[in-house]
């Protein structure tokens, strides 16, 4: 087995790997933690499956000439963590990918909002008449984007994808922020998370960061920069005769009151993406076009439904608590009465004070269900306990008066409960739908 290529894990992306490498002519073997995962029946025919723990695998790996690891195999564990000391080589499909593209690479990571973002800046791409490709962490896996040559690839990279990737030179790149998310994988320690996401600036041509969150900062050095935030410097807000502008050193660009997409981390996610489109030579036209129309990701405070005069919206896509807050305060600018918020899950070892302040401030109460529910419970008098997310619904349903509105945005991860948060945010627009039917 000596000099094998092994493919560790088989998700989404891995699969992706193990059909780039039939392409180059290597036939990997695959293994995975579980004995049947989801895609198993969809690896091609000739390829080895074994399934174990990982430590089962520890004289198999340290015989490998090449490890690619999921973004889901943390490369601390022990019997790859031995194989790297060992002299194997460790990657990920974003080096794959990376060391094989032939066109510029912007490349966006953040612990919020970087979905988003990625997608305002590939249909900015495509509007100006670019020929971009999007993918990664979000949609099509990076090594799929291949097999249609594109002029600008568009990349939304996790923490964990970044981690096994060494070769990125970035044409443009970004961190949006860092908030508290993975804590269990990175020793609940955010500098740790921080550091494996500014993996992301190595070698970059150019770097955006945000200057309202220092643990974005770049290194200091000759690499060109730009920053965006909350006052009117650089790529910049502007408040104005009650209008609030988003600005390019100080120059109005748009009317934030044109946009679809609302809050004021909305806001820094359009100036992000306009500040990788500069920097690529994405035309302004084409940015301010794209921001116009856009309304928004699935699940990403996602409007559902208006019960009784009770306005629904499910962010399932909130996984941590960052990301809740800016789904409350983006949600609170433009509702009238109170919020009700639906949250739990897996908590992935994140401190949840910051969601007990909303408590205080905008939500009236909420509703906790899930594994980790009992950390959320303790957060205050407006907490209160949920057998699972469709008692949750029906408790803010009973709570709300007209005015009001009811949040999905749970600051957890889902697969205590769901696949995913996809599947989540689902069940959540179908139970709404049915409460709208019953309600009629």
């Amino acid at each position: 087995m000596s000099g094998e290529t092994i493919v560790v894990g088989l998700g989404k992306s891995n699969l992706s790997v193990v059909r780039y490498l039939l392409d180059k002519g290597t036939v990997p073997l695959v293994v995975d933690t579980r004995e049947k995962p989801a895609l198993l029946n969809e690896l091609p025919e000739g390829v080895e499956f074994r399934s174990g723990s990982l430590d089962s695998f520890r004289e198999l790996f340290a015989g490998a000439s090449l490890l690619v690891t999921g973004p889901g195999i943390p490369i601390s564990s022990p019997s790859i963590a031995a194989a790297i000391a060992g002299g194997v080589e460790i990657a990920g499909d974003i080096e794959l990918f990376v060391r094989d593209a032939r066109a510029p690479i912007v490349a966006i990571t953040g612990a919020n909002g970087k979905s988003t973002v990625t997608t305002l800046v590939g249909l900015m791409g495509n509007e100006a008449g670019i020929k971009t490709s999007v993918g990664g962490n979000i949609g099509v896996p990076a090594l799929d984007l291949l097999s249609d040559p594109a002029e600008l690839y568009v990349l939304e990279l996790s923490s964990f994808q970044l981690e096994t990737t060494k070769s990125l030179k970035a044409a443009a790149c970004t961190i949006l922020n860092v908030t508290e998310d993975h804590m269990d994988r990175y020793d609940f320690d955010i500098e740790k998370y921080a550091a494996a996401k500014r993996i992301i600036y190595n070698n970059a041509e150019a770097v955006i960061y945000n200057r309202d969150d220092q643990r974005t900062y770049p290194p200091a050095g000759s690499i060109r920069t730009a920053s965006f935030g909350v006052d009117s410097s650089d790529y910049g807000i502007m408040e104005e005769h009650g209008k609030t502008w988003l600005v390019k050193n100080g120059r109005k660009v748009l009317d934030s009151s044109e946009m679809k997409i609302v809050g004021r981390h909305n806001q820094l996610n359009a100036l992000a993406a306009m500040a990788l489109c500069d920097l690529v030579g994405i035309s302004e036209e084409a940015q301010v076009s794209v921001l116009r129309r856009f309304s928004g990701l699935p699940h990403r405070c996602q409007f559902v439904s208006e019960i009784r005069g009770v306005r629904y919206y499910n962010d399932s896509k909130a996984t941590n608590v960052g990301s809740t807050i800016a789904a409350v305060d983006g949600l609170s600018a433009v509702v009238t009465g109170d919020i009700y918020l639906l949250a739990g899950g897996i908590g992935k070892g994140q401190n949840f004070e910051p969601v007990g302040e909303l408590l205080d401030q905008k939500v009236r109460k909420m509703f906790c269900f899930g594994r980790d529910a009992s950390d959320l419970l303790k957060l205050g008098r407006g907490a209160e306990p949920a057998v699972d997310m469709e008692d949750a619904l029906k408790k803010a349903f009973s709570a709300a008066k007209p005015g009001d509105a009811v949040l999905l945005a749970p600051a957890c991860a889902s697969m205590d409960m769901f696949r995913n948060f996809e599947e989540r945010g689902d069940v959540f627009t179908a139970l709404v739908k049915k409460l709208e039917a019953d309600n009629a």
